[in-house]
């Protein structure tokens, strides 16, 4: 039971390889921790990522905003030694879909859970073991609250908004643009159908996190990805962590 949101894990909590099947995977039994636990384990994951050179990006948004995928086309594009962590409740697709790029990756399949916690990445590193030099994408689940209370060692956080969501979902859920480092406001190749003001959005970002990055791209089409591309370089670069 995850004591912040209460959401529970009855269904339990299961890390699985693509391409071993449900039957054959590799499964390990988790338990969830109490918040204050999960800050000290993110620690200890932050250290892990350290120690191995590795640089950890956790991805969050609303359920089909685009990350997975963003992700296929910087696993496929960027240049960058890629890996993936994939989280969702059910299934293998996502994990599937990153596998076709021929990047390693593990998924986590949470259950009832709506978010990844420090524990679950702790042992998704243990699966995955990720080479020194390695950009790890955490994708978290789909989800606009939860996901930005539970630190899991990762050495920046990006939001991803779909412009099909709407203008207001920086005020709606500060708490989330307020975790950012980076804000990637996708799709905008659809705004000629929309009523989304791109300004207004970005105002009301600015309003929560003035120091967060915006970059508008499309995911789909390849707009604004080199920008992406650029801003996950120079962050690597800079040797900033969390």
């Amino acid at each position: 039971m995850c004591a912040t949101c209460g959401c529970s894990d009855d269904a339990g909590v299961r890390i699985t390889e693509p391409g071993h099947g449900h039957g054959h995977g590799i499964t390990v039994s988790l338990e969830q921790d109490v918040l204050a636990k999960n800050d000290r384990l993110a620690e200890r994951n932050r250290d892990w990522l350290r120690r191995h050179e590795v640089v950890a990006v956790n991805v969050m948004s609303s359920p089909g905003a685009g990350k997975t995928t963003l992700l296929e086309r910087t696993a496929r594009e960027s240049g960058l030694p890629v890996a993936v962590v994939e989280g969702d409740q059910e299934t293998l697709l996502d994990a599937e879909r990153i596998k076709a790029t021929g990047v390693p990756v593990v998924q986590i399949n949470t259950g009832a859970g709506c978010h990844l916690d420090a524990t679950m990445l702790e042992r998704a590193l243990g699966t995955l073991g990720p080479a020194p030099g390695t950009v790890l994408f955490v994708e978290n689940v789909g989800n606009l609250v939860c996901p930005a209370l539970f630190d899991l060692g990762e050495d920046r956080r990006a939001v991803v908004l779909s412009v099909t969501e709407g203008q207001d979902k920086p005020l709606k859920y500060p708490h989330m643009f307020a975790a950012a480092d980076l804000v990637l406001l996708n799709k905008v190749d659809l705004l000629p159908y929309l009523d989304f003001d791109p300004e207004v959005f970005l105002r009301d970002v600015r309003r929560i996190n003035p120091a967060a990055d915006v970059l508008r791209v499309s995911a789909t089409r390849g707009t604004g990805l080199q920008d992406w591309y650029g801003w996950l370089r120079t962050s690597i670069a800079s040797g900033e962590r969390r």
